[in-house]
């Protein structure tokens, strides 16, 4: 034992109670559980389980997983993706927290649960939003003349719709008197129908409106107040005046507007009873955030042309359908003004020349189209139409915004500079001057590419610029794109523009390798096939490699072996490879057909470890793999399906049995101790003692370390570090949380599944463990920091069957009024075996029973356990395990295997010795599937089988109800 003392708002002290281990990999399971605002939960059913939750309300559901290690659980929704983002977590117990809860998040929740070992663990809940919106009574009016006939009919339908889940129940109401189906002749009621659009809807149909049908009409809604949802009513007021609403637009339509005006739009009721609502939208999305509403007028401040579209006012008072007027902005602008030159169609020659037709085309945006004017300018001089200069206006569905000049029989005296000019008529608006050259030297374009500059190579990282010389007059736009493949620029646009032909590109990245093409763009310039021409451009870089980046853990004594391979290079040749351990050159060489190298350690010695890189080196720069060679022990990997790990509580202090298996034991030199490190939450200092380890550890071996006096009902984060010849290894931290004893009058035990059944007797309910009504007394449940050795002094324990002197432990008390031949029976809960086959029990399954036992005095009788299976008796059963006599002051071990073919519990039987000093006691109770493994030499012969098995979870049902009463 270990004692360390800690001062954390008290004393806590550190005991090391003693290491046992086990093998418990288990892959993971995993259940979910509910709390928050639960209107309803339909547990288990073959298909789902559904959860009901009224909107607004906390959503909060717990994946609880077992299994070892530590299984990382992630919750998703809808079977993927998941539309209300959450993010993966690795957490143990995550909860799913949603507060407020909408209708729209409703849906089917799945919580996945993996540690690598086995399948998944996944489990599956539907989450039911329910909700009631307010109703909405619509009015309509059929009016009709029969021909031939003299009556005239007036029908009102009164509608009343809302949204609900579960479906809506409705009701109506003709001021206090309740309408339904046949109360009233001139009244039908229809059947509620669901549209996906309005939702569920009742309709009330008035008949040939009489006086007694002006009047308040109720809708009531309800849903039968399912979550504690309330009824939800509206009222509307059917009176002779009645009327769907009608509205006026002040306001022209279109309305034409230069950009930073005021537009201001004005919509006026007309009519309707009750009084309509105005309300304004955009034909497009939402208004805009500038706009200002106000009694039915809209104003645009300072309008641009993202405010153009279509304005509707549309008025509603709840009869008929809703009264909609609508206009359209339309903010005038001019923009992207083009030209182009196109030599005589009638000869196949791309030239301009004398004696020939040439046609210049201009082309500009114009909104409204139907306001733009174009004129013509030669030399600055107004140019206007004739039998040789013919100017047209290209017809707007054709080519809108477009004018053509067309020169009839070149001349000499025609060459000069040609200006386009485009304005909107009214003004307002800035023009739009394209300026245009004919004469000799106007040539079309042509594209070559520099002697030198393709093919092109450059470094990875360093900026390229990529270069097509254009010549002709003109100089048209270049237009870049890729040639070998249809990819995005580096700009992310198909084409980019250039106007001096030199594609720049920063940071060239090798994906950019490949042929780029470039073209001359057939506006600004000649109306001609475009020319073109091709760079290729090659991005050369260092090898890549891997790994990049290894841990590898070795003890002494053991070889290493390092590989580094190539995975491509450009140049692909490979030069050379050097290893180093730090700065200190190990091996270097040039490569041969292969593409890897490797370096060997035969015997890892101590200044071996380190950080070592291999770089293999082009004529561009090397690629480096790194090996961090390291004798760190892995991290240990706290056990959380410790069953009662809460195994003291005392009125101030409590004890936790800390549980843990180390990560690939047998990868570095043996691990000596452990470092424990504790401190309570919230605080900032660290208490630390060392944990001895004898013997080396096996992987799967369960290490159990026994913390005591902790404060109640304070939490605590605790460190563990495993420490070898090498040093620290890898620390893991968790938190221990304080849970109490629950306070509720009633537990109701249904069936749970545990790797292990354990009880330690820590807690009050004794782990459901009850007397048996027949015997002659009871066993006690006491620990030895309380009980009164006053009057037996030389029997009974001293400890539990840790040894700690605050844990508990149950005995039989043989003082008086006891006499010789008494018996007490403690009998545990019925546990129902689990078949590896669910659908036979022919071969029926092993468990480890095992226990501690204390049997010390003069006066010691007997102690008996039983196996008794459904349908025995107690004498029928028989003991599998039975001693006698003083067996002195420590504890002991029993282990039987048994092999039960139906439920079963066990019944631990202690006999009254001659006197006094006879206290017998047992601790430690556990259950596991297999056979035991070594069990120690049991006192009836015959019954225990010595084969080793593995452990498999067991399924233990708890077929009653216990009742605990607070008094």
């Amino acid at each position: 034992m270990m004692d360390g003392i800690i001062s954390v708002l008290g004393v806590l002290t550190l005991i090391l109670e003693g290491i046992s281990c086990q093998g418990v990999y288990a892959p993971p399971t995993v259940r979910i559980v509910h709390s928050g605002h639960a209107c309803n939960v339909e547990e288990e059913r073959y298909s789902e389980r559904v959860y009901t939750i009224r909107e607004g309300e906390t959503l909060e559901l717990s994946c609880l997983v077992t299994g070892h290690p530590r299984p990382q659980i992630r919750w998703t929704k809808t079977a993927g993706s998941v539309s209300d983002r959450f993010q993966d977590s690795s957490v143990f117990n995550e909860t799913l927290h949603i507060a407020k809860i909408q209708r729209h998040q409703g849906g089917r929740y799945y919580c996945k649960a993996e540690n690598g070992l086995g399948s998944p663990a996944i489990k599956s809940i539907r989450v039911d939003v329910y909700y009631l919106d307010d109703p909405v009574v619509t009015v309509h009016q059929s009016i009709g003349e029969a021909k031939e006939q003299f009556y005239y009919e007036r029908t009102v339908f009164l509608r009343c719709v809302a949204n609900s889940n579960p479906p809506i129940r409705y009701s109506w109401h003709r001021g206090r008197d309740v309408l339904s189906q046949g109360s009233d002749k001139g009244v039908e009621i229809y059947e509620p129908f669901f549209t996906q659009l309005q939702g569920e809807t009742k309709i009330l149909k008035l008949k040939n409106l009489r006086p007694k049908d002006y009047a308040n009409y109720s809708c009531i809604a309800s849903v039968r107040n399912v979550c504690g949802i309330a009824d939800r009513k509206v009222v509307f007021r059917l009176t002779n005046k009645t009327a769907p609403a009608s509205i006026k637009l002040l306001v022209e339509d279109p309305i034409v507007v230069n950009p930073g005006q005021t537009v201001s739009l004005v919509c006026i009721s007309t009519g309707g009873e009750p009084a309509p609502t105005l309300i304004w939208t955009s034909g497009s999305a939402s208004l805009p955030e500038e706009s200002l509403l106000k009694d039915g007028t809209l104003t645009l401040p300072s309008v641009s042309a993202h405010h153009a579209g279509l304005y509707s006012c549309i008025a509603s008072n709840n009869v008929g359908n809703p009264a909609k007027k609508s206009t359209t902005i339309i903010v005038r602008a001019l923009k992207k003004g083009r030209f182009w030159i196109t030599p005589d169609p009638y000869h196949n020659d791309d030239n301009i020349q004398i004696g020939r037709e040439v046609k210049i085309s201009c082309q500009v945006e114009a909104t409204p189209p139907e306001e733009l004017q174009f004129s013509w300018l030669k030399n600055g001089r107004a140019l206007r139409s004739s039998e040789r200069m013919v100017i047209t206006q290209t017809d707007p569905d054709i080519s809108p915004g477009t004018t053509n000049l067309d020169i009839i029989d070149l001349k000499f005296t025609d060459f000069g500079t040609y200006t386009c000019v485009a304005a909107l008529r009214g003004g307002g608006i800035p023009e739009i001057s394209i300026d245009v050259n004919i004469s000799s030297t106007t040539v079309p374009p042509n594209l070559t590419v520099p002697q030198g500059k393709s093919p092109l190579a450059v470094r990875e990282g360093e900026t390229v610029e990529l270069e097509c010389l254009v010549s002709g007059k003109p100089k048209p736009i270049i237009l870049w794109s890729r040639a070998d493949k249809e990819v995005p620029m580096p700009d992310g646009n198909m084409q980019m523009e250039s106007y001096d032909g030199i594609l720049r590109i920063v940071n060239v990245s090798r994906e950019m390798s490949g042929s780029y093409r470039c073209q001359t763009s057939q506006y600004n310039g000649f109306n001609v096939k475009p020319r073109e021409a091709v760079v290729e451009l090659i991005v050369q870089y260092p090898p890549a490699v891997e790994p990049v980046w290894q841990e590898v853990r070795q003890g002494l004594g053991r070889p290493v072996g390092l590989n580094c391979r190539v995975l491509r290079a450009h140049p692909s040749r490979v030069l050379r490879f050097e290893w180093r351990l730090g700065s200190r050159l190990l091996h270097a060489g040039h490569f041969d057909s292969r593409d890897e190298t490797d370096y060997a350690i035969r015997s890892l010695a101590r200044e071996g470890y380190g950080e070592y890189t291999c770089d293999i080196i082009n004529e561009v720069g090397p690629g480096r793999c790194t090996f961090l060679v390291t004798g760190k022990a892995f991290a240990p990997e706290f056990y959380y399906d410790t069953y009662s790990p809460l195994w003291q509580n005392r009125p101030r202090v409590y004890g936790y049995r800390l549980q843990w298996t180390q990560m690939n034991p047998g990868a570095v030199d043996r691990i000596m101790a452990y470092r424990l490190g504790i401190r309570q939450t919230g605080q900032q200092r660290w208490w630390e003692q060392e944990i001895p380890v004898e013997g080396n550890i096996q992987k799967g071996e369960l290490i159990t370390h026994n913390l005591t006096e902790l404060i109640r009902p304070e939490a605590y984060v605790v460190r563990l570090t495993p420490i070898t010849r090498f040093g620290e290894g890898d620390s893991t931290t968790r938190i221990v949380t304080y849970s109490g004893t629950p306070q509720t009058s009633s537990y109701i035990f249904t069936i749970m599944h545990l790797r292990e059944f354990h009880c330690s007797f820590e807690e009050e309910p004794i782990c459901m463990f009850t007397q048996d009504k027949n015997d002659d007394f009871d066993w006690t449940r006491h620990s030895a920091a309380t009980r009164d050795t006053k009057y037996t002094p030389n029997t009974g324990p001293s400890g539990d069957g840790a040894g700690s002197k605050q844990g508990f432990y149950m005995y039989i008390e043989t003082s008086r009024p006891r006499k010789e031949g008494d018996t007490a029976r403690l009998l545990s809960p019925t546990f129902n075996i689990a078949p590896k086959n669910p659908y036979s029990i022919t071969s029926p399954p092993a468990y480890c029973f095992s226990f501690y036992y204390h049997m010390y005095g003069k006066h010691i009788g007997s102690l008996n356990a039983f196996v008794k299976q459904k349908g025995q008796s107690t004498s029928d059963a028989g003991p599998v395990w039975s001693l006698s006599g003083n067996q002195g002051d420590r504890w002991r071990q029993a282990k039987i295997s048994i092999h039960p073919i139906s439920s079963f519990h066990v019944i631990f039987e202690g006999i009254r010795g001659p006197g006094i000093e006879g206290d017998i006691a047992v601790d430690d109770v556990t259950l596991e599937e297999g056979e035991c493994p070594d069990p120690p030499s049991n006192p009836i012969r015959g019954v225990a089988s010595h084969t080793v098995s593995s452990i498999w979870p067991l399924s233990v049902t708890l077929f009653f109800t216990v009742f605990f009463r607070q008094r």
